[in-house]
């Protein structure tokens, strides 16, 4: 249960991650739907989180 917390503890939001991107934070929940950007729910409003490494592979993928 520990590792699970400090895992979910260094995932970003949508808004932090539109921030790093320079982008609308519309668009990073768009680009999550459509599959270009892994994202997981969390809590029970269904919040989206993105690992670091997951927005470094989606930069890689898209420069």
């Amino acid at each position: 249960m520990a590792s699970t917390m400090t895992e979910l503890a260094r995932m970003l939001t949508a808004s932090e991650v539109a921030d790093l991107l320079h982008l609308h934070v519309n668009t990073v929940k768009r680009l999550g739907d459509r599959g270009e950007l892994r994202f997981y729910r969390v809590s029970k409003r269904g919040d989206r989180r993105f690992r670091p490494e997951d927005v470094m592979d989606f930069l890689a993928r898209n420069h």
